[in-house]
């Protein structure tokens, strides 16, 4: 039985998703024995800690989204979590995860074949890559946010929005940015933790 803030965070999908999301959460279990794709720490309380701070990114995605640029994806946080939720939301958002990490990769493929989500994984850098510019840009636990402002920078069209889960240290990173940014921001709580998602919009370099 979940509790009130995992079916808060998860009102919008269906037990299917959610026992696919376990299964996900089963195989980041099998797959961490081979290679360190978390930390161990984390693992006990991988459903809250990543999956459930990942999946309550959806309330602030637009259902008819297009696309959506995962930065730094790791084991797959958040965007591989996302990208299963949108198989029943919207199948039609296509998700781009991006890591320079061969292994992370690897089971991220595997993960996206094994649940048939409409995700694209990418073994590269982020700024050696050529895309089109996002509906949305997604990051967690990645870098500071003046360096995720350089790499956004990047793939960044007029109505395009970053979201960002962020520690306690936000406000300091916030102040950093802002000497070299303009930018609008809102600062939503998270659910699940002591940190906070920064969304960002109208990002531009000060002049």
């Amino acid at each position: 039985m979940m509790c009130d803030f995992e079916n808060n965070i998860l009102k919008n999908v269906s037990r299917e998703t959610v026992e696919n999301l376990k299964v996900y959460q089963q195989m980041l279990g099998e797959w961490q024995e081979k290679f360190n794709l978390v930390s161990r720490n984390s693992l006990p309380d991988a459903w809250i800690r990543h999956f459930l701070d990942s999946a309550q990114l959806a309330e602030y995605i637009n259902p008819a989204a297009e696309t959506v640029y995962d930065f730094g994806s790791g084991a797959g946080f958040p965007a591989l979590v996302l990208s299963i939720m949108f198989k029943e939301i919207n199948p039609k958002t296509r998700f781009v995860l991006i890591d320079s990490v061969a292994k992370k990769t690897l089971f991220l493929n595997e993960v996206a074949a094994r649940f048939k989500v409409n995700a694209e994984v990418l073994n590269t850098r982020i700024e050696k890559l050529d895309l089109p510019a996002a509906d949305y840009i997604t990051a967690r636990a990645v870098t500071c946010l003046d360096n995720l402002f350089e790499y956004s920078l990047l793939y960044l069209k007029k109505d395009t929005v970053c979201l960002f889960l962020k520690g306690k240290s936000y406000e300091s990173e916030l102040s950093d940015a802002q000497k070299a940014w303009n930018f609008v921001y809102k600062v939503h709580p998270n659910k699940v933790s002591d940190g906070v998602i920064l969304e960002i919009k109208n990002l531009r370099r000060k002049k």
